[in-house]
């Protein structure tokens, strides 16, 4: 098997196949971000990278510059269904983390949405990011694989040279907290949910927004994740 090879998008061709791409990965009705918007985003400074193999783009990671000096948002990453489990996610963030720290920027930041177990796993445990801010239905009414519940995402805050990411970076477990102030679970795949109960999946949403908003403004964040348990571990301090 060839070996899958990771670089900064190049010609608009290739910046076409990144929003087909988001199409497979999302469904029909999501709204892509436009192959001209991801290149003029990279020419004035944003990175838009992917995975690739055999000339074939299996996977893809899109950030821009925020307001704020040494802070870029990462606004999309997608890896094909047919690529899943080669640990593609990850690996594109370590791309984008190295990108990032040979320009100087610290500060990693993106949503998710906080019900997608894997999406928890990889942003909290194996990257090593940590949350607290919680931000109901943000991108309001959604179609695709999203359609059928409150948008509501998480900000994952990514400090890249923090010791905690460094750790990760250089493969070692994270540590779970040893005493975690709370723990809160998610479902084992929200996405089947939405698909069989809409209804109970808005119900799942509900209740976690108010336990995460809660704990939120009682000053605990998430720094861990149980994949075990499915569950976040939230600390003060």
């Amino acid at each position: 098997m060839s070996e899958i090879t990771f670089r900064d998008l190049d010609g608009m061709a290739e910046f076409r196949t990144a929003e087909e791409l988001q199409r497979a990965v999302w469904g029909e009705g999501d709204k892509e971000d436009p192959a001209d918007l991801m290149m003029v985003m990279q020419h004035e400074g944003g990175l838009v990278a992917g995975a690739f193999r055999d000339g074939q783009m299996l996977g893809y990671v899109f950030g821009f510059p925020t307001a704020t000096p040494g802070v870029q948002h990462s606004h999309r990453l997608a890896v094909l269904e047919a690529a899943r489990g080669l640990g593609l996610g990850v690996r594109l963030k370590w791309y984008q983390r190295d990108w990032c720290l040979a320009r100087d920027i610290r500060h990693v930041r993106w949503t998710y949405d906080p019900l997608r177990l894997p999406n928890a796993a990889l942003n909290i445990h194996r990257l090593g990011a940590q949350a607290s801010t919680y931000l109901p239905d943000y991108y309001g009414a959604m179609e695709g694989i999203n359609k059928g519940a409150p948008s509501d995402r998480l900000m994952a805050d990514w400090f890249l040279d923090s010791p905690r990411v460094v750790a990760c970076a250089a493969g070692a477990p994270l540590p779970y907290p040893t005493d975690p102030a709370a723990r809160v679970a998610v479902p084992a795949d929200f996405g089947a949910l939405l698909h069989a109960d809409p209804a109970a999946a808005r119900a799942a949403r509900l209740e976690n927004r108010a336990t995460l908003q809660q704990a939120f403004a009682q000053g605990q964040r998430i720094t861990g994740f149980d994949s075990a348990s499915r569950s976040y571990l939230l600390t003060t301090g």
